[in-house]
């Protein structure tokens, strides 16, 4: 049950929100953080669902997998008090950004900090719900020690931060003396820590409820608590729910975000390199794990327009002057919007032969037309083009419905692709 696996995932911090090549950005600097978690194997969270158990059963399973076997009973959570003072976060970022290595949709929120130039451990942090805490994952930067903690409700109910700056109390003096055996009960509104310059990451996991939107949920098992990332909002009180649905950009429904687009036998959805195992161990492999990941997904605030986000898109060839060579993380992996007129990537099957999306770089503008610093509070931020120029062609071809062909044509527009060649790779679920 105690098995690990490292994982990478990316924060916001410093100066704060980059230009990330096409899709949202983020100024500043972004930090990967390798953390341990279970891998998939015995117990895993595709074999729990794969199993004869009943449902109760399957969600009591999945989450002593994610608590390391420390939970109890099926009590449902309700988030009771902020994880920062309502004066020290501006913003809630919702779950589905794309960003570097974060080649598929985003699986946690962020509480943006008021200030991102502010020290570490400016800002206190909090509790939000009457838990145990079970596990406490450290990452050593060059900015100081950060770290994961995830916070047992019950069996079926979990929520846990990311980012945190410095532990307090009685959660510092318990991980002090064994930070590999965390077992701390906490009552909501505790302090438990510290956070400054940078975001606090957050999600709910609810393991009576497995999203349905990953066709190949086996694929995620590296991530063991992907597919149980839950809508926050049905757990907040009332009068915190309001509040963060007034914090929270986003207008499309789901107002929390959504990370699993998959539709069987459509394009729309996440895509892994056929050999490359999703999200899977990368100790020792040939490359970071996102390089074989692919997105083709709605942004997470102006849904109305489709993100494709390569994870190895520096591996291709570059044509003509309009390259792009900026990156947030020194990764391999870009994020571009489709341009405008493109087929709807929910409609795209195997009938429909080879489908080019010309890519291009947006940006957020506020409902009166001002470019948005993706910062400031607003409601309902629409992706415009930054400029008229192609940055490159995908091309694309469903060869299954569970299969897909892609070559990528960095600095070429569509008119000038027309067949796949050396360099076309194949994709699975």
């Amino acid at each position: 049950m105690n098995r690990v696996v490292k994982t990478k995932q990316e924060g916001f911090h410093h100066i704060g929100l980059l230009l990330v090549v096409a899709v949202l950005v983020i100024i500043g600097l972004v930090g990967w953080r390798v953390f341990s978690h279970q891998k998939s194997g015995s117990g895993a969270p595709s074999e729990i669902l794969n199993s004869a158990d009943s449902a109760e059963e399957k969600a009591v399973a999945a989450g002593k997998y994610l608590s390391r076997n420390k939970c109890e009973g099926t009590k449902k959570l309700t988030l009771t008090h902020l994880p920062m003072k309502e004066e020290d976060f501006t913003i809630l970022i919702p779950y589905g950004l794309t960003v570097g290595g974060h080649v598929t949709p985003i699986d946690h929120q962020y509480f943006s900090p008021a200030d991102y130039k502010s020290p570490r451990d400016a800002y206190p942090v909090y509790a939000m719900a009457d838990a145990v805490v079970t596990e406490i994952q450290p990452r050593t930067t060059g900015r100081g020690t950060e770290y994961r903690m995830v916070f047992t409700h019950s069996c079926t109910s979990l929520y846990y931060y990311d980012l945190v700056t410095s532990l307090t109390g009685k959660v510092k003096e318990a991980y002090d003396k064994n930070p590999n055996d965390i077992n701390l009960p906490i009552k909501a509104g505790e302090q438990i820590g510290k956070i400054g310059g940078q975001t606090l990451d957050f999600a709910v996991w609810d393991t009576s409820k497995a999203l349905t939107g990953f066709v190949n949920p086996a694929s995620y098992d590296g991530e063991a608590w992907k597919i149980y990332t839950a809508d926050p909002y049905p757990f907040y009180t009332p009068a915190l729910r309001q509040l963060l649905i007034e914090r929270n950009p986003r207008t499309a429904e789901p107002i929390a975000g959504k990370i699993d687009y998959d539709v069987d036998g459509k394009l729309i959805g996440n895509w892994f390199e056929k050999g490359t195992g999703g999200y899977r161990d990368f100790k020792n492999a040939a490359m970071e794990y996102w390089g074989g990941h692919l997105s083709i997904a709605p942004d997470m605030y102006d849904p109305s327009v489709i993100v494709i986000s390569i994870g190895n898109y520096d591996s291709y060839p570059k044509y003509g002057p309009n390259l792009d060579t900026t990156t947030t993380d020194g990764s391999d992996a870009r994020q571009y919007y489709a341009r405008a007129g493109g087929p709807d990537p929910a409609t795209i099957d195997q009938t429909s032969g080879l489908v080019r999306y010309e890519l291009v770089q947006r940006k957020y503008i506020t409902p009166i037309g001002e470019t948005w610093n993706n910062m400031s509070l607003i409601k309902g931020p629409k992706a415009v083009n930054t400029s008229s120029a192609v940055i490159g062609t995908v091309l694309l071809q469903m060869t299954g419905p569970r299969t897909l062909k892609v070559e990528v044509f960095p600095g070429k527009t569509a008119g000038l692709v027309d067949a796949f060649g050396a360099q076309a790779k194949t994709y699975e679920r």
